[in-house]
């Protein structure tokens, strides 16, 4: 079966992300990997760079030769991550095919990353740390929710080429949001809320089912 790059319409021609901070070497790579655990595992402000410099077995020389302060390490891990989530959201073909088909995968890919107990960690910590470093959760805002709505939106424009769709007053970057918010937002908040009880695979295809569903009745009329 033929595949096309999931990243389709804007998301074709990304903004490069920023250049490599500090993690040039391989003791800043694994400070900073230390780093990424300790903060995920005990949050900002709990963490400390001597838990983060014994995580890596390395001085504390090394440490701070490579990342002045705590938050020096904090920003290197957040922009690792979205440098992360953006190559795998590029990573990720979709077949080609029905609409229905294409937002079921799209929907299947972006919930196994959202409920990915790491990117949940993630997101916890960039919510409560948002205040404080506001331009990081702008940065991992883009390179999640706000990434797959531009996916979306570009396999809604070849549909609506196909005059597969009518939006009527919504629009196509409004109806891509909402499909993106569909997927994600009940199975986000029932496991934000119950760390310990994580959804099934079944339960997760049937989250992208109705929200794959409830889409193509509201912008189709298909049943």
């Amino acid at each position: 079966m033929a595949h096309r790059p999931l990243v389709s319409g804007p998301m074709a021609k990304p903004t490069p992300p920023p250049s490599p901070g500090p993690a040039t070497s391989e003791k800043a790579l694994t400070v900073l990997a230390a780093a990424r655990r300790i903060f995920l595992d005990h949050g900002f402000g709990a963490a400390t760079t001597d838990m983060i410099q014994q995580a890596a077995a390395v001085s504390k020389s090394t440490v701070y030769a490579h990342y002045p302060n705590k938050e020096a390490l904090f920003r290197a891990v957040v922009e690792s991550e979205c440098e992360r989530l953006v190559a795998e959201v590029r990573a990720v073909a979709l077949p080609a095919g029905s609409l229905k088909g294409t937002l079921t995968t799209i929907g299947a890919f972006y919930l196994a990353m959202v409920l990915s107990p790491d990117v949940l960690a993630m997101y916890r910590l960039i919510v409560a740390e948002a205040p404080r470093f506001p331009e990081l959760a702008a940065r991992f805002y883009v390179t999640g929710p706000g990434a797959m709505n531009d996916i979306v939106s570009g396999v809604l424009d070849t549909a609506l080429a196909e005059g597969a769709l009518d939006f009527g007053g919504v629009g196509r970057d409004a109806a891509a949001a909402l499909f993106v918010g569909m997927v994600r937002s009940e199975a986000q908040m029932q496991s934000l809320t119950h760390p310990g009880s994580p959804p099934s695979a079944v339960q997760q295809q049937q989250w992208v089912r109705d929200a794959v569903t409830t889409f193509l009745r509201a912008f189709t009329g298909a049943r």
